[in-house]
């Protein structure tokens, strides 16, 4: 034992000593290990920081108080809750009966003598120095010790009196305001002053003012109201403060009478997931606790870091390869003085641990440094504060021994081949004869035949994509262990190249002990790239032959369906003051009720409109009647199909297209048949003459006139529709005029002008605007025009068609670069071996008058011939996971597809079709670009003249 600690003592102060030595290759493997380990201890300390423990969580959520109580409003029938109290569901199954909705007089559910807070939220639209701004107003006394912890004062003070608030400080930001400005609201003139400035902890970029109770909210509504407009919807919550809290059987009583509840004991001490109503029924198990997503995080987790170490591995063991190389000599004395090859195996691999350690150690601290700096940051970007900074040593730890079993692993390979050497060899110089091994070519020839019928099996006959991903990295494994090999195979192109790539070529080929595991880690990361990118580029060939235009090409949309369209004018300004618009259409729609009422009313005073479908009209599977169910039951699968491709009321034709307003009625004038390219001479002369122009045919009835109703009875509406009856209201019949063809109107199914509309006694009120432009806006135009809208605080939507857009170019040019940058380091280090290893060649070609510049060309080739080497066999071994997961998809999607044709849900007689498309530019980048651009930088980098020394005897 204490031979054994002496020997590794030693060892490691001699790798210590030569790690001293040679700073620049010590550096460029300590940050090759340390970096990853900086990037993981990074994300450790940042993830348990950000995540809050119970306690803190509580205290954000719910200050002092012990409890938040919320009406689910479900109309106070019981319910199940899960925990947390984010999501619930009634007891009772509504599947055959309307669901219930409703308030809940939650004020008498809450214990007697307990503490009550009420907590307010409503929206408005407040006045800042750019125009408007959508902002959440809260009205909670944030003095009370109840409250404390729910907010972070950051300046000034807390809001006392009712004209006074605090907002949060994105807000002043966006707003422009600051801390003693004033504020108001839109439709409301009561001025607010700042007198202090808070952030939310868990939602940093909240744009919200607090107030006292009952300071702006009451009066904001009465204000709004008067003018027409719809009331802002409130949410109301009460923090509780109840001696000995809630537990889990109280928050379950409370369940009861419609109430949801966040307990801070139940957060403290939440109950087993057997003890819980709610993940019992069924389609509310809770996934995230169950093994199935542990299992899948762990083996998430394991392949990632499985696959790094293989890299760092691949790409640190040729430079420990280096070192091993030149120290041969020192080596070779070891042996000279009685060392074993056990001791020369240690040695090197003391280099590994020597480096291993200091980039575990680097990593770590730099790690903790730079979470610390970086916290503002990280906390910006994540959007909520953290708790107390979490440090847990064991993870650090357990993070840190990775980066020191990757040295030792990367130091494996270079040290048993270094103990190999004979003490001759090593003290003289000489390479001696160096065979690779039979047997892994073997085993990697099998394991890429096993892993090639594993995604074959995963993609043809499995539904499992994983084991399709889990063949693939099987055969690339085998490819890798291939590549002595196969380098060996690249050594016959040899004869017919000139004499510098020749000789760069057959100094890989002998020395497959440095360039293999160069090849190997080239080969592993262009593999990746060129299975995402294959796989991408396919997607994006699907998602191109699918799409379907929503609009004209050029053609711009900009709807407000908000107060009554009070927006809108200015809304059109905006567009054609930005855009370059060559022809504007205005657009309205039909109201029933007050002006301000929203399309889809609800509100107080306000109704809807309906377009009506004669029953002559309607198709067959999808007309309700009085008995209820479903209609399509009623028809086998036969008749399904056969509706769905001969009957024209079935066709899904006019009602495609972008949603415009309910049964795509618009109330427009003849340009906008224009920007939607409809040149029919006689749809225009139609809607100028008075008429109804339809784009649907279901919507003419036999009389030729479509009909609108209107409905001012709601609730009347929707117990008629419950019951498979028409909805009651006044129905106005106006005159239509079917456009002939398959005209494609991109959702407009219906329009009339605001004459035409007036005269069968509809209301109409502004939407917003089509144009059509000259050419398509570019970026800036584009900022502006939200720039402007933004400064109006309206919700605009807005929508512009350019056709089909790649979001994947980005992504398929940075994979690119990083492939790039590995296969040049890789390389670059293969290189330097070489260089090391062929000196003495080197020094013999000065000698017989080699012109300088052979050195330099040499250097470059080697580097070259490494990169392609990687980049040819990584391009072929990364098109297998792609492809098959692309004839996975497939036969998903042909499944499914002969699913709907047999059961008669679907008409298409064209199966899907899900293309493989290989990215040629990419791979051309590779293969070409790459291969090149490693050569003449290794080629610059290089010096051309050495020194003239002795040639070694050999």
């Amino acid at each position: 034992m204490k031979t054994w600690f002496h020997s590794w003592r030693a060892a490691i102060r001699i790798a210590r000593r030569d790690a001293w030595r040679s700073k620049g290759r010590s550096a460029l493997v300590l940050a090759m290990i340390a970096l990853p380990i900086l990037g993981v201890s990074a994300l450790d300390l940042t993830y348990r920081s950000s995540g809050l423990s119970p306690a803190e969580r509580a205290d954000r959520q719910l200050g002092a108080a012990d409890a938040r109580f919320r009406d689910a409003d479900v109309n106070g029938v019981p319910i199940y809750q899960d925990p947390a109290g984010e999501t619930h569901t009634p007891v009772k199954d509504y599947e055959n009966e309307p669901w219930p909705t409703g308030p809940t007089d939650v004020p008498r559910t809450i214990p007697a003598g307990s503490t009550v807070l009420t907590d307010t939220t409503a929206s408005a639209k407040l006045t800042t120095t750019h125009g408007l701004l959508m902002t959440e107003v809260r009205e909670l006394k944030a003095s009370d010790p109840v409250a404390r912890g729910i907010m972070t004062l950051l300046q000034g003070r807390l809001p006392e009196k009712a004209d006074e608030v605090m907002a949060t400080s994105h807000f002043l930001e966006a707003s422009g305001l600051s801390v003693g400005s004033t504020l108001s609201a839109r439709n409301f003139d009561r001025p607010y002053r700042i007198v202090g400035s808070y952030e939310l902890p868990d939602t940093l970029d909240a744009d919200q003012i607090n107030t006292v109770p009952g300071a702006f909210i009451a009066p904001y509504t009465k204000a709004v109201e008067k003018a027409g407009l719809p009331a802002p919807g409130t949410s109301v919550s009460y923090l509780v403060r109840a001696s000995g809290g809630f537990t889990w059987n109280s928050v379950q009583k409370i369940n009861a009478k419609g109430v949801t509840v966040v307990s801070r004991a139940v957060m403290l001490d939440p109950p087993a997931d057997s003890e819980v109503p709610l993940y019992q029924k069924d389609g509310w198990s809770n996934y995230d606790a169950s093994p199935g997503a542990d299992a899948a995080a762990l083996a998430s987790l394991a392949t990632v870091v499985g696959l790094a170490m293989l890299e760092i591995c691949l790409l640190a063991g040729p430079a420990f390869a280096v070192g091993a190389r030149r120290s041969r000599r020192q080596l070779g004395l070891v042996g000279a003085n009685g060392g074993a090859r056990s001791h020369i195996r240690a040695i090197v691999l003391s280099g590994g641990l020597v480096i291993g350690v200091a980039a575990a150690v680097t990593g770590t601290v730099l790690a903790v440094i730079l979470t610390l700096l970086l916290q503002p940051v990280l906390e910006s970007t994540m959007n909520q504060r953290f708790g107390a900074f979490d440090v847990r040593p064991l993870e650090l730890l357990g993070i840190a021994l990775l980066a020191v079993l990757t040295g030792l692993l990367a130091a494996i390979v270079p040290a048993v081949t270094a103990s190999r050497q004979t003490v001759l060899a090593s003290l003289t110089g000489r390479r001696g004869v160096r065979r690779s091994s039979r047997v892994l070519p073997l085993i990697g020839l099998a394991a890429l035949l096993l892993g090639g019928a594993v995604a074959l099996f995963g993609s043809m006959v499995s539904e499992q994509v994983a084991l399709v991903a889990a063949g693939s990295a099987l055969a690339e494994l085998g490819v890798v262990a291939m590549t002595p090999a196969l380098v060996g195979l690249f050594g016959r192109t040899g004869r017919w190249l000139p004499l510098s790539p020749r000789l760069a070529l057959r100094d890989a080929v002998r020395n497959r002990g440095r360039t293999a595991p160069a090849v190997a880690a080239v080969l592993a990361a262009v593999a990746g790239t060129v299975a995402v990118t294959t796989y991408m580029a396919s997607r994006e060939a699907q998602g191109r032959a699918e799409y379907e235009a929503s609009l004209p090409y050029g053609v711009a949309t900009a709807f407000v369906q908000e107060e009554g369209g009070r927006d809108v004018p200015a809304v059109r300004d905006a567009v054609q003051r930005n855009f370059p618009v060559d022809v504007r259409a205005d657009v309205e729609r039909v109201s029933v009720g007050k002006p301000g009422c929203p399309p889809w009313g609800g509100d107080p005073g306000c109704g809807r409109y309906e377009v009506i479908v004669p029953p002559a009209n309607e198709c067959p599977m999808y007309a309700s009647g009085p008995s209820g169910g479903d209609p399509s039951e009623k028809f086998t699968p036969e008749q399904r199909r056969k509706m769905l491709t001969e009957d024209w009321r079935c066709k899904t034709s006019a009602s495609n297209g972008m949603y415009i307003s309910d049964g795509g009625l618009v109330i427009g004038d003849a340009k906008l048949l224009q920007v939607l390219g409809v040149d029919d001479p006689a749809t225009v002369k139609a809607l100028a003459d008075g008429k109804i122009v339809s784009f649907n045919r279901a919507l003419v009835d036999t009389k030729g006139a479509v009909g609108i109703k209107q409905i001012t009875d709601i609730v009347a509406a929707d117990k008629a529709s419950e019951a498979g009856r028409p909805a009651p209201g006044k129905v106005s019949s106006v005159p239509a005029y079917l456009v002939p063809g398959e005209k494609k109107s991109y959702g407009v199914q219906a329009l009339m002008t605001p004459a035409t509309a007036k005269a069968a006694g509809l209301s109409t009120v502004p939407m917003g605007v089509y144009v059509s432009t000259d050419r398509l806006p570019d970026s800036e135009q584009r900022q502006k025009l939200d720039g402007d809208l933004a400064k109006l605080g309206s919700n605009v939507e807005t929508q512009l068609e350019e056709g089909y857009v790649n979001d994947y170019g980005i992504i398929l040019l940075s994979l690119a670069i990083f492939a790039g940058l590995v296969t040049i380091g890789a390389a670059g280090i293969a290189t330097g071996l070489a260089q090391a290893d062929a000196e003495a060649d080197l020094k013999t070609l000065a000698a017989v008058g080699a012109p300088p510049r052979v050195r330099r060309t040499l250097s470059g080739f080697q580097c070259g011939v490494v990169a392609a080497m990687g980049v040819v066999l990584g391009s072929a071994a990364g098109l297998l996971p792609a492809i098959g997961l692309r004839l996975t998809e497939e036969r998903d999607l042909i499944r499914f597809y002969e699913q709907n044709v047999a059961e008669g849900w679907s008409g298409e007689l064209t199966p899907p079709h899900v293309p493989i498309v290989i990215p040629w530019e990419t791979l051309a980048g590779l293969l070409v670009a790459v291969p090149l651009g490693a050569a003449l930088l290794a080629a610059l980098v290089t010096r051309s003249r050495g020194a003239l020394a002795r040639r070694a005897a050999t």
